[in-house]
């Protein structure tokens, strides 16, 4: 699996992608909390909720409260370590936006509804359990194991 040479691990090209189901369970974790956040009587509530989605990836070195309870991490696949907020309000602005389309009655819930299920289609069809989001901010969700074996 890991190949040293000298000083440096080189990483296998395609790293095993995490369980699928256990990333529906992770992500579904995680929407307890927007949803718990977003019933708070507060102004910002919808604001924070909403960052929540954005940031929550870059939580303990890539893993949101959710992947901590299933075991999961977000990684860069060329070093293997967790991410950073930015890469996860990257590989979540989908999201972020299916909230904001949530908003809007009936078209905006036909979007939303439509643009997760893209997301869906494509963690499930690709080679690393890569969606959209993952293409754009260059990660890839790992089981947790698999990542603390390969992290350097």
């Amino acid at each position: 699996m890991l190949t040293v040479q000298g000083d440096e691990i080189e990483l296998p090209s395609v790293l095993p992608k995490a369980n699928i189901l256990n990333r529906f369970i992770a992500k579904f974790l995680d929407l307890l909390i927007v949803s718990a956040i977003a019933q708070i009587p507060l102004d910002v509530s919808f604001l924070a909720a909403l960052s929540y989605i954005l940031i929550a990836d870059g939580f303990a070195g890539g893993r949101s409260p959710g992947k901590q309870m299933i075991g999961l991490r977000v990684v860069t696949p060329e070093t293997a370590q967790g991410i950073t907020f930015k890469e996860s309000i990257i590989r979540n602005i989908s999201l972020g936006l299916a909230y904001l389309l949530f908003q809007i009655p009936y078209v905006g819930w036909l979007l939303g509804i439509s643009l997760v299920g893209f997301e869906s289609l494509l963690l499930i069809g690709n080679v690393k359990g890569c969606r959209a989001g993952d293409e754009l901010a260059k990660t890839q969700v790992l089981d947790y194991t698999i990542s603390e074996s390969y992290e350097k």
